[in-house]
C-alpha cells in the first residue's frame, strides 16, 4: 500500500520530515540524501524491540515509522520507562560495537566490535570526534590525558548492554502511558551512557526514572561520579555539530573524569 504524504514537518539536520497515511494509518517520515543513515536507524529500532518507536519501512533515502501520539509525560510513565529501560539493557548484546554501520545525527562513528567497554569508548566514541571538532592542540591533549584513564576510572566491568546511545530527553516520546524512543544511534554499549545523556539535558521526573531503574537493574557504585565520562561523547558531538558554544561544558567534564 503506497504512503500519501499529507504534511511536511520541516527539517531535522540533514532530513525533511514527513506526515502521511498507510493503508488508513497514520505514518511518520524521514528523508534526505541517500546514506545507509536511515537503514541503520532502523536497525537500531528493531534491535531495540517494544521500548522503539515501530518500524513500517527503511530505505537508503527514507524511514517510516508508526506515527506517535504524544502526550505530556506523567510519573507512572517515567516508573514504567525506567523499568522498561532496565528491561532493554538487560537483554545484552554480543559485543561492544554493533553489526551495523554508526551514526549519531547525521555524522558517522565506528561500531567495530570489541570485548572491553573503555578500549570500545576511547576508539570508536571519544577520539573520532576530538579529530572532527576542531579543538586547540591545549583541549585535544587534555581529553587524551582523559581518554588514558578510562579503563581506571570505567567503574567494575560489566557485559554489553542494548543501549540507545543518544538518550537525551527530545528522542523520548511520551504516549498512552510510557515512553517510546525514537533517534537512535543503538548498541552495544556501557548502560551507564545512557542515563548519563538522560541527564546531561534534563529529562522530565529523572529521579523517578532513576530509581525505578534502579530497582529492576541495580547499578555498581560510583555510577554518580562517573556521570562525566559517560557524557564526554555527547558533548563532543555537539561540538561538532553546533561549534565552540558546547566547548566550555566538555571542557568541564574532561576535567570532572580527571579528577576522578
Amino acid at each position: 500500500m503506497p504512503i500519501v504524504w499529507t504534511e511536511d514537518l520541516g527539517s531535522s539536520h540533514a532530513w525533511r520530515l514527513r506526515k502521511g497515511t498507510m493503508d488508513g494509518r497514520p505514518v511518520f517520515g524521514k528523508y534526505g540524501a541517500v546514506s545507509p543513515l536511515f537503514t541503520s536507524e532502523a536497525a537500531g529500532l528493531r534491535w531495540l524491540g517494544p521500548i522503539a518507536a515501530t518500524v513500517v519501512s527503511s530505505g537508503d533515502g527514507e524511514l517510516v515509522l508508526e506515527w506517535i501520539a504524544t502526550e505530556p509525560p506523567t510519573r507512572a510513565a517515567a516508573e514504567r520507562f525506567g523499568r522498561e529501560l532496565a528491561r532493554t539493557h538487560l537483554r545484552g548484546a554480543d559485543a561492544f560495537g554493533a553489526p551495523w554501520p554508526g551514526f549519531i545525527a547525521e555524522l558517522p562513528m565506528p561500531n567495530e566490535p570489541a570485548a572491553d567497554w573503555p578500549a570500545f569508548y576511547a576508539a570508536d566514541r571519544v577520539m573520532p570526534f576530538v579529530r572532527r571538532a576542531r579543538l586547540s592542540s591545549a583541549d585535544a591533549r587534555m581529553i587524551e590525558r582523559a581518554v588514558a584513564r578510562f579503563a581506571e576510572v570505567a567503574g567494575p566491568a560489566e557485559p554489553p548492554s542494548r543501549i540507545h546511545g543518544d538518550l537525551w530527553s527530545g528522542n523520548v516520546l511520551w504516549s498512552e502511558g510510557r515512553a517510546l524512543l525514537v533517534d537512535p544511534a543503538a548498541h552495544g554499549g556501557h548502560r551507564e551512557t545512557d542515563l548519563a545523556m538522560l541527564a546531561l539535558f534534563g529529562a522530565p521526573y529523572l529521579d523517578t526514572i532513576l530509581g525505578a531503574y534502579r530497582e529492576e537493574a541495580p547499578l555498581a557504585e560510583g555510577w554518580r561520579d562517573r556521570v562525566p565520562l559517560h557524557q564526554l561523547h555527547p558533548l563532543l558531538v555537539h561540538v561538532c555539530l553546533y561549534g565552540a558554544a558546547y566547548r566550555d561544558a566538555l571542557m568541564g567534564a574532561v576535567s570532572r573524569v580527571l579528577a576522578l
